[in-house]
């Protein structure tokens, strides 16, 4: 069994002996093929043989060095490229490694802390991550907050202020509806006392009153003053009919009056306003139901 194992391993490692040989033998083909040109070369040029295995050995060296320096410049091209990669996304502080991690360890480095990011592109990434006050250390915010506070004190002390003063003009409107219904009670008081003073059965005569409306509050004198013009109207008219019935007969004045049943009232103060006996001469020839309404409207206490 141990020996079947071995035999494939060993297989493998003749494969790849035969083809690492296969490629040197080719190598050192290619190589004789170019000194072989080499040769022809300096031959033609009239080298002698001596010359030929210098300049062949020369070029051997050439080559092996053209070859060690072009495979150091890519070396070099590379390692600039990965550290051009590196400074760029160190700059541009990705995932925040800039300027949590190299920042504290090199910020203070000549030269070396250029490739480190702005303190600019730091606020600007501060911002876009949501951090809307980036404050750098406790005092700060605390400030920041103990500020805010006093700002909210002095809106709440202006509410309150506002809150008072719009109580206070309520009160006053309040005060000013009281007073005005207060002055509108008043107004109807003094026009009613007004009518009162005027008609009532004991005022004087309305004549005297007529001057007096003329110089009150001209409010209430203007309605006042009509009803005044309106009953010295009637009252001139009443004292035409006394004087009209108070020339005419009993029987003459009786007979109108039977006919005016419906204005009693104006019979009986013409009546009341002519002489007794003229008053008892037409009283007495007028129809006895009729004289007896008007006896008792001229007389209305005595019922």
């Amino acid at each position: 069994m141990a020996n079947t194992n071995e035999m494939p391993n060993g297989d493998a490692v003749d494969k790849k002996a035969a083809k690492k040989a296969a490629k040197l033998a080719k190598k050192e083909e290619k190589a004789a093929s170019r000194e072989e040109k080499r040769r022809k070369k300096l031959e033609k040029a009239g080298a002698s043989p001596e010359e030929i295995n210098q300049a062949l050995e020369n070029a051997g060296y050439e080559e092996e060095g053209g070859s060690r320096l072009a495979v150091f410049f890519v070396t070099l091209v590379i390692i600039a490229i990965w550290l051009a990669i590196l400074v760029l996304l160190v700059k541009m502080d990705v995932g925040g490694f800039g300027s949590t991690v190299l920042k504290p360890l090199l910020k203070d480095v000549p030269y070396v802390n250029r490739i480190l990011p702005d303190a600019d592109d730091e606020l600007t990434l501060g911002t876009e991550s949501g951090t809307e006050y980036p404050y750098t250390t406790l005092d700060e915010a605390v400030a920041r907050i103990k500020a805010l506070e006093i700002e909210l004190q002095n809106e709440k002390n202006a509410n309150a202020k506002s809150q008072e003063s719009n109580e206070e003009l309520r009160g006053q409107s309040e005060q000013l509806e009281e007073y005005k219904a207060k002055e509108a009670e008043f107004e109807a008081l003094k026009q009613k006392f007004d009518e009162e003073v005027v008609f009532s059965d004991q005022a004087p005569d309305i004549n005297e009153y007529k001057t007096y409306y003329e110089s009150i509050d001209p409010a209430n004198a203007e309605a006042i003053y009509k009803q005044v013009l309106e009953q010295q109207q009637k009252d001139e008219e009443l004292e035409s009919y006394i004087n009209m019935y108070s020339t005419m007969k009993a029987k003459q004045a009786a007979a109108i009056f039977d006919t005016m049943t419906g204005d009693l009232k104006l019979v009986a103060k013409i009546l009341k306003a002519m002489d007794a006996d003229a008053s008892a001469s037409i009283l007495g020839a007028m129809n006895a139901e009729t004289a007896a309404k008007l006896t008792k409207i001229m007389n209305p206490s005595e019922s």
